[in-house]
């Protein structure tokens, strides 16, 4: 995701010499009726840090977790409350590295082929919201603001859904998942007009 004047808001990767904190989020579709939905979270104001932000289901990897989907699966358990079990994992995108937090963050993709019933954990969310592939799709989602970032100036991308600023990592993993949607539909588009 870039800025009009052209700012990369894509970090790297970790400095030379520095081992990043790894950790999955998860992008969870889920049918409505021709559309498919994903959940995003609101940050609990009990958390150490972002509180009250938007984010993709996610956190830190635990030493018994097996790669970013097992990860992302057991975090989406115990932050809104859906079993592993139930998701089909369609795989995964380019890691993402914050720079803020030191964590390189794996995005994995996963189907519930059923409506979810969320159970969200109250010391970890305050909130889950829904936000359609249809509107992630559409180019006024995203919405630019100049704003004041560690006594920096930037023109800042996020997407505007379900009355929220979706910005940062979240906004940066969702960005690059919709890149990739797009490439699909195009592709689509294009074998069926040459066939």
């Amino acid at each position: 995701m870039r800025a009009p004047s052209g700012q990369s808001f894509r970090p790297n990767g970790p400095p030379a010499g520095v081992s990043a904190r790894l950790g999955a989020v998860l992008i969870m579709l889920y049918p409505d009726g021709a559309d498919l939905r994903l959940p995003l979270t609101i940050r609990s104001q009990l958390l150490p840090s972002h509180q009250g932000e938007v984010s993709l289901p996610g956190g830190r990897t635990d030493p018994e977790d097996t790669g970013p989907a097992a990860t992302a699966l057991r975090e989406c358990d115990e932050e809104i409350g859906i079993a592993p079990a139930s998701l089909q994992v369609w795989g995964v995108l380019p890691a993402v590295y914050i720079v803020p937090s030191n964590f390189q963050v794996t995005p994995v993709v996963a189907f519930s082929p059923v409506l979810p019933v969320w159970r969200a954990n109250p010391a970890e969310v305050s909130a889950v919201i829904t936000v359609s592939l249809r509107e992630l799709l559409d180019p006024a989602t995203v919405v630019v603001e100049r704003w004041t970032l560690r006594d920096t100036l930037f023109d800042v991308p996020f997407f505007a859904v379900a009355g929220q600023k979706v910005w940062g990592a979240t906004a940066l993993i969702l960005s690059e998942f919709v890149g990739r949607v797009r490439a699909v539909i195009s592709a689509r588009g294009s074998g069926a007009q040459t066939q």
